[in-house]
């Protein structure tokens, strides 16, 4: 654990202050279950990062996704339980919970007709799409999910290049009680030109209804935090978010 205590040696001078939105609400975190972290001493290192970034509590979302990560809320809850019984003995302070983030294509609507949700807060459901093009399943996805009681949650919308600049589209799904989830290092310009302007605009707009790290290793919180002082994180704090009533 030596290489992580480096990682948080020194105090950041950021102008942001992330514990202003108490949750994080989607991450990769349980180990070796999907492309997030790949050990319980990394999960761990994590965890600990997100405490000293000023976090009380990640909802941690990681992938359902067909064959590539086939996971369950067997697979799922059943990680959540070793992390939680590894930060018991550690005595760390933050809190964890689990759901998923749900590729949406063919093998979700059966999912949700199914019942074999994982959710988090007041029943809000992450989800995403490819990047390449919109998923032809995206309207039933939504409305399936909308009859069967839940809230759907657009998992990083600003990194979808199809939907770039078209903010029309976002009114128009807020107004149907469709939440918009922006990844915090698209801030940072971590996902590229296109992706940071995206993100910065509908901040800007006020399009947004969660920030998430979206981490998968450490190095994505500490790129965060190195760009904390970034001016459109101070329009942040105009937003209505509804990170902290998770």
């Amino acid at each position: 654990m030596s290489f992580f205590k480096n990682l948080f040696s020194s105090k950041s001078n950021a102008t942001f202050d992330l514990s202003q939105l108490e949750v994080d609400m989607h991450s990769h975190l349980i180990p070796g279950i999907d492309d997030g972290s790949p050990s319980m001493d990394h999960t761990i290192a994590m965890l600990a990062k997100f405490e000293q970034l000023g976090y009380r509590k990640v909802v941690t979302t990681p992938h359902i996704l067909n064959d590539v990560h086939p996971n369950t809320p067997e697979t799922i809850l059943g990680g959540l339980a070793d992390v939680r019984a590894e930060i018991k003995r550690l005595g760390m302070k933050i809190e964890i919970e689990a759901a998923a983030e749900y590729y949406c294509d063919e093998s979700f609507l059966p999912i949700i007709e199914r019942n074999e949700i994982l959710s988090f807060g007041n029943n809000y459901v992450l989800m995403e799409f490819g990047f390449l093009s919109p998923s032809q399943y995206e309207a039933q996805a939504l409305f399936n999910l909308q009859v069967a009681g839940y809230t759907p949650v657009i998992a990083h919308y600003e990194r979808y290049p199809y939907y770039f600049g078209d903010f029309k589209k976002v009114d128009e799904l807020r107004e149907r009680n469709i939440q918009i989830q922006v990844n915090l290092n698209s801030l940072a310009g971590h996902y590229g030109p296109g992706v940071k302007k995206m993100a910065e605009q509908l901040i800007k707009n006020k399009q947004v209804d969660f920030l998430g790290t979206d981490c998968h290793r450490i190095e994505h919180l500490t790129i965060l935090e190195s760009h904390l002082s970034a001016p459109i994180f101070k329009h942040i704090e105009g937003l209505t978010l509804k990170n902290k009533l998770l």
